[in-house]
């Protein structure tokens, strides 16, 4: 996943922590073999925090991996105490720094780093449904046979099974395509549209059933947002961020929602006009995430 910030030139020094040694100092080689070809003039690793120190961007992908059959939301506890270790030794040496979380459950543990930080809540966001959005994007395009960048739609809400499809802002060209099929997304659609949600929803458990995991794509995907804060684009994306009050939500829970990232994180969210059916399965989303996070131990 790092890689693709090197190859897309997107920082000027890239520091690799893992606690696994021998393969943390082979990664680190084996980029470094490759600084002719890249962006980036410095790279270093190390098992100690200290080679991250005044990073701009830190972007957490440790824990436990998803399993076969597995839901991102079983794997928060072990993944809680990964965190208890990581996350105070970021903010040390880094505690001007923007943390993505890109590890799963991303909502939960996006959370879980905002606690742990005591950074604003503008400086955490979680890579959320920036993915899910692409896929959604991507498999409408090969529905429609145009390119997904001209394909516009949003996932919102839970990175998983909850997810939202916003069906009432799907678009090419600023056509809203709801409004020539009035039972887009719904179970009586003609067209049965609702499946590509379903494809997206299923996705990752396809790919990891198939090669064992996810990569590229999150790869890519994460690429995109540091591209953005680091360039200070104010793009929007779809990613975590805290939902509290919006939407009718009460709890502290992050969600992705069409967010402004720049360089000094995430500035602000656009506030959709979501059919009652949408905001309802939000708030379904929400409470999800919650029964989870509520029973979460030692915070």
């Amino acid at each position: 996943r790092i890689l693709f910030l090197s190859i897309l030139g997107l920082c000027d020094e890239l520091a690799l922590v893992d606690v696994m040694e021998d393969k943390l100092k082979g990664e680190m080689m084996d980029l470094q073999h490759g600084s002719l070809f890249l962006h980036t003039h410095k790279i270093v690793a190390d098992k100690d925090y200290a080679v991250t120190a005044n990073s701009k961007i830190v972007v957490v992908t440790a824990g436990v991996r998803q399993q076969e059959g597995e839901s991102r939301l079983n794997l928060v506890q072990r993944n809680v105490n990964v965190f208890k270790f990581i996350i105070p030794q970021v903010v040390k040496y880094s505690p001007n720094c923007i943390i993505l979380v890109v590890s799963n459950p991303v909502d939960i543990l996006t959370y879980i780093t905002w606690k742990l930080s005591g950074l604003p809540k503008n400086r955490v966001i979680g890579s959320g449904c920036n993915l899910d959005t692409a896929r959604f994007r991507y498999l409408m395009s090969e529905r429609l046979g145009i390119h997904p960048s001209s394909c516009h739609g949003w996932i919102l809400g839970e990175h998983g099974d909850s997810s939202v499809a916003v069906w009432s802002g799907v678009n090419v060209a600023g056509v809203c395509l709801q409004e020539l099929n009035p039972a887009m997304g719904t179970d009586k659609d003609p067209e049965n549209w609702k499946e590509i949600h379903k494809q997206v929803v299923a996705s990752a458990y396809e790919v990891i059933k198939l090669k064992g995991y996810t990569n590229w794509a999150i790869g890519f995907s994460v690429a995109d947002l540091c591209e953005t804060i680091l360039k200070n684009l104010y793009r929007v994306h779809s990613v975590a961020t805290l939902v509290k009050g919006m939407y009718g939500i009460e709890n502290e829970v992050f969600l992705s929602l069409p967010s402004v990232l720049c360089a000094s994180g995430l500035t602000s969210v656009i506030n959709q006009k979501l059919k009652d059916d949408e905001v309802s399965q939000l708030r379904k989303s929400a409470d999800t995430l919650w029964n989870v996070q509520k029973d979460i131990k030692d915070l």
